[in-house]
C-alpha cells in the first residue's frame, strides 16, 4: 500500500496552487486590459459623435459572455476530473477481487476452475463444453431454464469418463437454445484484478495474466 506523507501532501497543494494562480491572474489581466480599452476608448471618443449606447452594451456583452464561457469550461472540466476520480476509487475497491470478463480460457488447480457465460435473452438450455489444447471435448455442463445475463459456475475437475482431468488451461465454448431457436451469448473467464491502469481513455483493470480490461468490461465481481 502506497503511503503520503504530510510534507508530501504540502508539496502537493502547493504544486496545485501554483499551476492555478496563473491561469486566475491571466482571466484577471484579460479582463482588465478589455474595461481599460473600454474606458480608454470612452475618454477619447469624438464628443460629437459619441459612442451609442448599443455599441457599449455589445462590448460590454462580449466581455461577459467570453467570461461566462471561462466559467463554463471551468465547471466542464470539473465534472470531468470528478467523474474520473470517482471511477479511479470504483476501481480500486476491485482490487484483489475476483472478477469475470468476456473470454474463453478456463484455467484448471487442484481446487477447480471457475468460469461463466452470459446470454442475451432466457434459455431453456445452455450447454458449455470444455475442450483440451487438442480440442476435444474434456466435459459438457448442461443448465435449464437459464435466465438472461451473467452467470458463473464452478468445474471440480471431473471429466465426462469420470476420471480426473489435468491441471491446466482449457477452453470454453457456448451453445443455448430457447425452443427450437437459438440464443446469443458468450463464455466469460475468471481472473484476479491485480492493478489499476490509469490511461488517457480513463481507468483500467490489469486481470491477472489475462489482460487490460475495462471497468465496464467486468461481469460479475466474484
Amino acid at each position: 500500500m502506497t503511503t503520503v506523507s504530510n510534507n508530501q501532501t504540502a508539496n502537493s497543494v502547493l504544486a496545485s496552487l501554483a499551476r492555478s494562480e496563473p491561469v486566475q491572474k491571466a482571466e484577471e489581466d484579460m479582463q482588465g486590459r478589455f474595461l481599460k480599452l473600454l474606458t480608454t476608448q470612452l475618454q477619447n471618443q469624438d464628443p460629437m459623435n459619441p459612442m451609442e449606447n448599443a455599441e457599449m452594451t455589445s462590448q460590454l456583452a462580449q466581455m461577459s459572455t467570453v467570461d461566462g464561457i471561462e466559467r463554463l469550461n471551468k465547471m466542464v472540466q470539473s465534472f470531468f476530473d470528478s467523474q474520473a476520480s470517482a471511477e479511479g476509487l470504483n476501481a480500486a475497491a476491485l482490487l484483489g477481487r475476483g472478477v469475470l470478463v468476456e473470454g474463453s480460457r478456463l484455467a484448471l488447480t487442484e481446487a477447480g476452475a471457475i468460469g461463466g457465460f452470459e446470454i442475451d435473452t432466457p434459455a431453456d438450455s445452455v450447454t458449455l463444453s470444455v475442450r483440451d489444447s487438442s480440442g476435444l471435448v474434456v466435459k459438457q455442463m448442461v443448465f435449464n431454464d437459464v435466465d438472461a445475463g451473467s452467470h458463473n459456475f464452478v468445474w471440480d475437475g471431473t471429466a465426462e469418463d469420470g476420471s480426473r482431468a489435468a491441471d491446466g488451461i482449457y477452453t470454453l465454448s457456448l451453445s443455448a437454445t430457447l425452443g427450437e431457436e437459438a440464443v446469443g451469448g458468450r463464455t466469460l473467464q475468471f481472473g484476479p484484478v491485480t492493478s489499476i491502469v490509469r490511461g488517457a481513455s480513463g481507468t483500467d483493470l490489469q486481470v491477472g495474466d489475462l489482460g487490460v480490461f475495462k471497468v465496464d468490461d467486468v461481469k460479475q465481481i466474484l
